[in-house]
């Protein structure tokens, strides 16, 4: 969930705020978990081993959690095996693999983790939480959220490095959604009013899905266009090149 691939495609380049947020946040974890992700190496456990138990674990905590409106401690559970996205990155850099196979994995399993959280959010409306409206928002962040990843894989698998930043990314939807169900959970502790927060959060996710999938769409468009235009114009330039040579 984490392992480093290289690439043909151009990397993004982040916003300002979000290039501070990681760098600092990466620097931190890094130094966290590096000693843990060393015995996970010592103890001959592998990268895609801990990729795999960490989707099992956010699944488990969205799918039996959520459905039952127990967000404070599914999101605990979820929270505590997210970071083995960081870990198995951390081990893979550790053990010197650049591995397509782990990148590959890592991208497939992010999305199965994410439809569990969204889905158990969905379940829990659609059960006793009896709200059709936030169980129709819930899956319309699900599907939104695969869609806008699709979107970005696509147009890289065709060449183009959909350079654009979008507005709710999925380091944002999760941190939205996470901390505003976990929030919500305290209302089963007596903290009054903030089971609001959650709908709150699902909306946020919901539209600023919507605004990235059309920034994303855009842009590739635009690329696209321009791609051609290059295209044309440098077949136009090699046919002229080949006329003057056979003069």
């Amino acid at each position: 969930m984490g392992q480093p691939v290289a690439t043909g495609a151009e990397p993004v380049t982040p916003t300002v705020g979000k290039a501070m947020l990681n760098k600092y946040a990466r620097a931190f974890f890094t130094r966290v978990l590096t000693p843990f992700a060393a015995f996970l190496i010592r103890r001959g456990v592998s990268p895609d081993t801990v990729t795999l138990l960490g989707t099992a674990g956010v699944v488990a905590g969205a799918l039996v959690f959520y459905p039952m409106g127990e967000f404070f401690w599914g999101t605990v559970v979820i929270t505590l095996f997210v970071f083995s996205d960081l870990v198995d990155g951390n081990m893979a850099r550790q053990l010197g693999r650049t591995s397509r196979w782990g990148a590959f994995l890592d991208s497939t399993l992010d999305r199965v983790a994410d439809g569990a959280i969204f889905g158990g959010f969905a379940l829990w409306y659609a059960g006793d939480g009896n709200d059709n409206v936030l169980c129709a928002v819930s899956i319309f962040c699900l599907a939104s959220g695969q869609v806008v990843s699709y979107t970005k894989a696509r147009g890289e698998s065709i060449g183009l490095p959909v350079a654009v930043n979008g507005l709710v990314e999925r380091a944002e939807r999760l941190v939205i959604s996470l901390v505003a169900a976990g929030l919500a959970g305290l209302h089963k502790f007596g903290v009054p009013g903030i089971q609001y927060l959650l709908p709150v959060a699902l909306w946020i996710v919901a539209v600023g899905s919507l605004v990235t999938l059309v920034q994303r769409v855009v842009t590739v468009r635009r690329e696209s266009a321009e791609a051609e235009a290059a295209a044309a114009a440098q077949e136009s330039e090699n046919a002229s090149q080949g006329s003057e040579a056979a003069k």
